[in-house]
């Protein structure tokens, strides 16, 4: 069975391209993966098809309602699914965690938008909160564009090379190793003698070092 993502946002048109191109869209046409994208003004009730309120207690800004969202991910949640809320103040998204939610059957992803979401919803419908990183974006579409192409990667026969999930950044806790092609000399910038050796256990320890040395200066927290 594929794995299933349905997607509530205010700006479903945004995620047209994500699902019709590159890896994720040849994963879609060929039945790996299934993405419902939805409207979340279709679970508004009123004439005018209104999602949000102005806060109580005052500030800047709108708060995403409960009725509509609540509806929603009600009627789209299916026996044994994980309904995440894509927000800045949620636990941080990392490969572990992809690879985790990769094993899930069906993932419901709610994108928030203006102020945030009346907190009625994280506490009735919301299994997990995820964020993406420290910053703040105008809506949580993009966020959950991240999840599902992340998340798609670790599914039997999205990637054709399986080897693409063992040597990239972040796998082992350490960034990538550079990488070179034809031509071997380019602007009298050379190719690393050991990479047109053959010697593979060269290669590999060369490109190891990289690793290493490259997580060293740009992300030593990892070596930690």
């Amino acid at each position: 069975m594929p794995l299933r993502f349905d997607v509530l946002t205010l700006f479903p048109r945004m995620l047209d391209g994500l699902l019709s191109e590159s890896i994720l869209g040849r994963a879609v046409e060929a039945g790996f993966v299934e993405v419902g994208v939805h409207d979340l003004r279709k679970w508004c009730t009123d004439k005018h098809r209104t999602a949000d309120d102005r806060p109580f207690g005052g500030g800047a800004g709108m708060v995403m309602k409960p009725e509509p969202a609540i509806s929603a991910i009600e009627s789209l949640a299916t026996p044994g699914c994980l309904r995440i809320y894509l927000t800045p103040d949620g636990e941080p998204f990392n490969e572990s965690m992809a690879r985790e939610l990769s094993g899930s059957p069906h993932v419901v992803l709610l994108s928030g938008h203006y102020e945030g979401i009346d907190q009625r919803i994280r506490e009735t419908v919301i299994d997990r909160e995820v964020s993406i990183g420290d910053y703040v974006l105008t809506n949580g579409t993009l966020p959950a564009a991240v999840l599902i192409d992340a998340i798609a990667r670790f599914i039997p026969g999205v990637l054709g090379e399986e080897k693409s999930l063992t040597h990239e950044s972040f796998t082992g806790k350490l960034l990538d190793f550079p990488q070179y092609t034809r031509p071997v000399e380019f602007r009298g910038k050379s190719v690393p003698e050991v990479l047109l050796s053959g010697n593979h256990a060269e290669i590999d320890k060369w490109r190891l070092a990289q690793r290493i040395e490259k997580t060293r200066q740009v992300r030593p927290d990892l070596l930690k």
